[in-house]
This record gives C-alpha cells, sequence and structure tokens, in this order.
C-alpha cells in the first residue's frame, strides 16, 4: 500500500501541476479530497492492513494529504495573484480621484498638548507619566493635604471600593517621579484627572491637566517666575503680561495664582490660569521618608510646581464658551481647526 501510496502521490502532483484554471485546480480537489475521492479510499483501505504495516501506511498516508493540501494551496494562490493583477492592468494609479477625499485633523486639546510640550521642552523639562488609579498616600499624603481637607470627602473625589481613587490631579506623577529618581528633577506631567464636579460650561468630571516640577540645589522664586512667564508668553504672544497673586496650596509654600492679558484673550482682561509655588518642605520629607535617604533633605534641595488645566487653557485660545464643546466630538466644531 506504502507503493500506491507514493503513486497516487504523483500522479496527483503532476495533475495539480498542469491545472490550468481555478476550476481545474477545484476538480482535482475533488478527484483526490472528495469523499469518494483517491485519499478517501485509501483511507478506507487501512482496515485491511496489517497491525504491524498500520503506522508505517498511516503515516504516509498523513504526509500524502499535507503535501498536496499545500500544492493546492499554492496553486489557489498563484490563480488568485493572476486575476488580481489582470484586474489591475487596465487602472492607471497615478490618476487623480473622481471624489474628494475628507482629511481629519488634530483635536485642538491634542495641538495644545503639543504645543506645550514643545515649550516646556526647550527649557529642558522632561515627560512624566504616572497611573490614572492611585492611593491617597501619593494624592494626598505626599502632598501635604490634611485629612479633614474638602477635596478628600467622596463628595468631591472618585473612590474605589479597595480605597483606591481616581487621581484629582497629576500631582501624583510628581511625587512618584521623586520617589524613584534623585535630584534634580526637571518634568512636566500631562494627564487626565477626574473630580466630581457638576458638568457645565466651565466644568467637566474628566479633565486634561499639565503639572510641572523642578528639584534642584539652589532651586528659588525668580526661577518659577521666569519659567512660567517665558511659557505663558511663548503660547499667548510676546507682549502677553503675567501677574502672580497670592494664594494657598497645601503642597508649596508660597504659593500663587497667575494671571495673564494678551490680545489673544478676547476682550484683553485679565484672566487666571494657572496655580503654583515652591514645594513646601513637608513635600519633600514625606519624599525622604518612603525614600529611605536625604535626597530630598529641604535643607539641601528646593524646587518649585505649577499645574493648569489644558481644557481651559484650549477654552481661551480658541473662544469656545462651553468646555464640553470640546468633548461633543461635533465635526462642525472640530473641522475649524484643521
Amino acid at each position: 500500500m506504502l507503493a500506491e501510496l507514493q503513486s497516487l502521490s504523483d500522479q496527483a502532483q503532476t495533475e495539480i501541476s498542469a491545472a490550468g484554471d481555478a476550476a481545474a485546480l477545484e476538480a482535482v480537489r475533488v478527484k483526490y479530497f472528495g469523499r469518494q475521492g483517491s485519499l478517501a479510499q485509501m483511507g478506507e483501505g487501512m482496515k485491511a492492513v496489517s497491525k504491524e504495516e498500520r503506522p508505517a501506511v498511516g503515516k504516509k498516508l498523513n504526509e500524502v494529504r499535507q503535501n498536496l493540501t499545500a500544492l493546492l494551496e499554492d496553486r489557489a494562490g498563484q490563480f488568485t495573484a493572476e486575476r488580481e493583477s489582470a484586474a489591475l492592468s487596465g487602472v492607471d494609479l497615478s490618476l487623480p480621484g473622481t471624489f474628494a477625499v475628507p482629511t481629519g485633523g488634530l483635536h485642538p486639546l491634542t495641538q495644545l498638548l503639543d504645543r506645550t510640550v514643545q515649550i516646556f521642552r526647550r527649557m529642558g523639562f522632561a515627560l512624566a507619566d504616572g497611573p490614572d488609579i492611585d492611593d491617597e498616600w501619593h494624592c494626598f499624603d505626599a502632598l501635604n493635604t490634611p485629612a479633614d481637607h474638602p477635596a478628600r470627602n467622596e463628595q468631591d473625589t472618585f473612590y474605589l471600593p479597595d480605597g483606591r481613587l481616581l487621581r484629582t490631579h497629576t500631582s501624583t506623577v510628581q511625587i512618584r517621579t521623586m520617589e524613584t529618581q534623585p535630584p534634580p528633577v526637571r518634568i512636566i506631567a500631562p494627564g487626565a484627572a477626574y473630580r466630581r464636579d457638576e458638568v457645565d460650561a466651565t466644568h467637566l468630571a474628566q479633565f486634561n491637566q499639565l503639572e510641572g516640577l523642578y528639584v534642584d540645589a539652589n532651586v528659588s522664586l525668580a526661577d518659577l517666575k521666569g519659567t512660567l512667564e517665558f511659557f505663558f508668553r511663548e503660547l499667548f504672544g510676546s507682549g502677553t503680561a503675567v501677574r502672580f497673586r497670592p494664594h494657598f496650596f497645601p503642597f508649596t509654600e508660597p504659593s500663587f495664582e497667575i494671571d495673564v492679558k494678551s490680545v489673544a484673550i478676547k476682550n484683553g482682561a485679565w484672566i487666571e490660569v494657572a496655580g503654583c509655588g515652591m514645594v513646601d518642605p513637608a513635600v519633600f520629607e514625606a519624599v525622604g521618608t518612603r525614600r529611605k535617604d536625604a535626597a530630598y533633605d529641604p535643607e539641601t534641595v528646593t524646587g518649585f510646581a505649577f499645574g493648569f488645566g489644558l481644557d481651559r487653557l484650549a477654552m481661551i485660545l480658541t473662544g469656545l464658551p462651553d468646555v464640553r464643546m470640546l468633548v461633543e466630538n461635533d465635526v462642525r466644531l472640530l473641522a475649524q481647526f484643521h
């Protein structure tokens, strides 16, 4: 029976190679692989093979099936390629299309993020990232936020059943960076933040934020002021006026809010755009406790931090009256920023 199988294999290979089109190839396939085909009959003939010869015959039968199947698939692929080539032979692919193809563009928030990253990179800031789901220590405790602070209430923060939470700011990335990297640190951390705000014209439950941190020896308030004045003048225009107003944040001391006035802003009025300050020594102490070293000893290093909402800046720069327009995916709006 081994000789019969070899003869059948040789004959089938010859017929497959000689098939002139897909129909002829299908006829060959049915002849050998059909329910009444030669290979099916060979399989039935296995009953008459002795036990001693059966393993060798069975192995040979499987090899013939596999080899012929591969040859059939290769030949069918050749016919398919020939059909496709013939179909395209009369087509000039260099001709312009008959219909205009609409093109997309970057979302205004993406355009703003790219621009801000570009500006800060020029000043030596690196990009940093962290998890959207974090714990209370990174989000509050390490940032000198007391347990009775309103931001820690369930009315203001999204808590998960296991006690973790959706980060309320990207300041968590600052803490995680300092945990793993000794000074000097100069990073920006863009990303999503989440708060239980009522959704209205100026608030979303999920929004986009960018925060920055610079820590080294002898970092001063002048460094903070110079960095942010340069950034906002690059963003809004060289004639932009920038002012710092005293404020309070748990994680910076002293703290400031920043207002800008520019011809790029509707009505040319002062408008609040960011918060900032010198890193509170308590933050360095909390990081040092986690690191178990003196890399962030507040007696030897200082730093500044800042943060602003990308959604708010996008509204200012585009003149949008409602922040919800940035997430509604209205093509009529988005097409204006291509």
